[in-house]
């Protein structure tokens, strides 16, 4: 049990610093301009639209930001998780390994 919960820990870890990685090459490209008037107005964490159902998107996300998500994709907890169990050598290891190094 304690090596599945280091393991999910790990991935967890991981879907991280892939989501911060891609919150600021996103605001770094769009100039800061990630939430919409209601967004701005709820005082939303534009970093919280990395995550989460896409109706937050829909709802508080600008139009570069859904255009931007568009053209590089927007990757779910779940959907990290099984590209992070079925290899990290796979194509989303390599992106991911590309974010960081542009972090770094």
């Amino acid at each position: 049990m304690d090596a599945a919960f280091e393991s999910y820990r790990m991935m967890r870890a991981d879907f991280e610093l892939h989501r911060h990685a891609r919150f600021l090459r996103a605001h770094t490209e769009l100039r800061g301009e990630l939430l919409n008037t209601a967004g701005r107005a709820a005082r939303i964490d534009p970093a919280s639209l990395f995550m989460g159902p896409s109706s937050r998107v829909v709802r508080y996300a600008s139009e570069e930001l859904k255009a931007w998500f568009e053209q590089h994709g927007r990757i779910t907890v779940e959907e990290f998780e099984t590209q992070w169990w079925n290899g990290r050598d796979s194509s989303l290891g390599q992106q991911f390994h590309a974010l960081l190094a542009e972090i770094a």
